[in-house]
């Protein structure tokens, strides 16, 4: 699965996926064949943070 390169977009895909597809960020890291340290790495750096018990970022 091809991720978006910029940031926001990234955010936002994401947590439509995990709001549509999936139950948990490691279930959505699995299916599209990522590592979970990049997403989280790469939203953190605008201020996001990936809450489990909402499951998406915020």
């Amino acid at each position: 699965m091809e991720l978006p390169k910029d940031a926001a977009m990234l955010l936002s895909f994401v947590n439509t996926k995990l709001r549509d597809f999936y139950p948990s960020l490691d279930e959505f890291c699995k299916a599209a064949g990522v590592e979970r340290g990049y997403i989280v790495d790469t939203l953190r750096k605008i201020d996001y943070e990936y809450d489990e018990r909402l499951n998406k970022f915020v």
